[in-house]
């Protein structure tokens, strides 16, 4: 078995948690309060941006022309990705200028470029790789329901497409090339899991415009 697919498999019990989160179901069932998935997707915004310079990091450090080229191309997605939040954004007038990243998020970002500026090319993949993957397993496994017509639609159609699920591929064959000999490898993966299960709670449990901050409307 292939590393990538091995690291996802020892995890499916935070994968799972995710699915069953009050956040993703709300989004599956078209329940959610917008005013969480306002807040969730200015939080997202912030993130996908650290997201992209990590993924330049690595190209930089990349050993090879193809983990150069390859790191360039998945940056590039995140920056589609970032373009589809803006679109939300301008339906729902979310300013995403002024979102400061509650705690789930800082601590994610934090992670993901310490990574990237101090650990191999191999160990950034292995960091990143698990949003990619989780993503795609929550997009595919929503769409699978015959799911009634609501505004979270875009969202679920997204990251069940084929098109991401090329991308989260390309990430692990990356995982998959570079990974290091390094038995703290798993803790990594499972540190990345870990955040993606909290960001959706945060996104659940603090996600009150009236009460938190990192949620701005425009004026």
């Amino acid at each position: 078995m292939d590393l990538s697919r091995e690291l996802w498999q020892a995890n499916q019990d935070l994968a799972k948690a995710c699915l069953h989160s009050p956040f993703v179901q709300g989004l599956a069932r078209g329940t959610l309060p917008h005013h969480k998935f306002a807040y969730y997707v200015g939080q997202d915004a912030f993130f996908l941006e650290t997201f992209a310079r990590a993924y330049t990091v690595a190209a930089a450090k990349s050993p090879n022309w193809y983990g150069f080229e390859t790191f360039h191309t998945l940056a590039h997605g995140a920056l589609q990705e970032l373009r589809l939040h803006q679109q939300y954004a301008d339906r729902w007038r979310i300013n995403l200028t002024e979102v400061q990243p509650g705690l789930a998020t800082r601590r994610y970002v934090e992670f993901l470029m310490n990574t990237a500026w101090e650990e191999s090319v191999g160990m950034t993949a292995i960091a990143m790789a698990p949003c990619m993957r989780l993503y795609a397993f929550l997009g595919q496994t929503l769409a699978k329901h015959d799911l009634p017509k609501h505004d979270y639609l875009e969202w679920i159609e997204t990251y069940s497409d084929e098109t991401f699920e090329s991308l989260a591929q390309t990430l692990e064959d990356l995982v998959d090339r570079y990974a290091p000999e390094d038995p703290k490898l798993y803790s990594v993966y499972r540190y990345a899991m870990l955040c993606e299960r909290d960001f959706f709670q945060m996104a659940w449990e603090w996600g009150d415009m009236d009460e938190q901050p990192g949620y701005a409307l425009l004026s």
